[in-house]
């Protein structure tokens, strides 16, 4: 399955990426938990990058014919095999997919949406995001969306205060619990691991830091007030979990989890085989927990725990053969 020097024609197969592993003040070790690939040093770990079209760090295909290309080297080679019709107008993937483990409070932070042009950096998007509870962890908790009521008056107070907590709606998070966050929406977390898969945006405005100081730099982190106020939606209320929609109950289960102009998550459960996929769209499969095969012209891909595979436009559906009951998510883009 070679990858043609000029670029000009491709084969290309399910392609498996490198986690990369941030650290995080508030992050922990229990990423070890839910990826294959063992953590780094010894110093905290809140994110594991597991799909990245960005500059500052790329993902890079972990085996194969094409093992070390970036993501971003496959799309500007092949853009249509790759990304399929997305290929036209897109020139990066546009999503951005995580593993999180939120072992301390986050900060209560705010992402811009697309429309807040003034404060988006060159060449950065919105980020409208969703979160997936893998574990709950113990004393968690979600903060998301305002509490009924809550002005700008009011939640500036807050963050003077440090009662900032007291304006935000919360609940007690559950595994298997999914979270639509929209861009503008004030969130913050403490306690569990997710999943996430987001728009393809590093732009984070916090608004309170509930007295964090970076062990490394011996200092608190940057506020981002005035910023992070300007891109609230002061509309948006509390946020509660997704309820799914069940697709399909044989021969495994399939629910749509979310569903936004910007990605599409479906979670599929079960012991039986079935199919990810389809002909001339990009899609994305995330092992959430079991040992499956993915199959495609003859050959064999396993898919571990923590695993991410990118099934290229060209690729098409494939079949998976689950050794045992298995949770994945499949993601893809929706039409224009």
């Amino acid at each position: 399955m070679p990858w043609a020097n000029d670029m000009n024609e491709t084969t290309l197969y399910p392609l498996r990426f490198e986690p990369i592993y941030q650290y995080r003040i508030w992050g922990g070790r229990r990423l070890a938990n839910f990826l294959s690939a063992p953590l780094p040093g010894e110093d905290p770990i809140g994110e594991a990058w597991v799909l990245s079209d960005r500059d500052d760090f790329p993902s890079t295909v972990a085996d194969g014919p094409l093992e070390g290309k970036t993501l971003k080297e496959l799309i500007a080679g092949s853009p249509l095999d790759m990304l399929g019709a997305f290929g036209q107008s897109m020139s990066r993937y546009p999503l951005l997919l995580k593993f999180l483990d939120a072992c301390d409070v986050l900060s209560v932070q705010v992402h811009p949406s697309d429309d807040h042009k003034a404060y988006l950096p060159a060449g950065e998007r919105g980020k409208t995001e969703a979160w997936l509870v893998l574990d709950p962890g113990t004393d968690s908790r979600i903060y998301a969306g305002l509490k009924p009521g809550v002005d700008e008056v009011q939640l500036r107070q807050g963050i003077h205060d440090g009662t900032v907590g007291d304006d935000l709606a919360s609940f007690t998070p559950k595994a298997g619990d999914g979270i639509f966050l929209r861009a503008g929406t004030v969130h913050a977390m403490g306690g569990p691991v997710i999943f996430e898969v987001q728009q393809n945006s590093d732009v984070t405005f916090r608004l309170y830091d509930w007295g964090h100081v970076d062990a490394k730099t011996g200092k608190p982190r940057q506020l981002h007030i005035e910023e992070g106020i300007a891109c609230t939606d002061f509309n948006r209320g509390p946020v509660s979990p997704v309820v799914p929609i069940v697709e399909a109950e044989q021969p495994v289960r399939r629910e749509r989890l979310f569903e936004c102009e910007f990605f599409l998550t479906d979670r599929i459960s079960g012991a039986a085989p079935f199919h990810v996929g389809s002909q001339g769209k990009p899609t994305v499969l995330v092992s959430l927990g079991g040992d499956l095969a993915l199959q495609y012209e003859g050959s064999t891909y396993p898919v571990r725990k923590g695993d991410v595979y990118f099934l290229p436009a060209s690729v098409g559906a494939c079949r998976c053969v689950p050794s045992e009951e298995v949770c994945v998510v499949e993601i893809s883009l929706p039409d224009a």
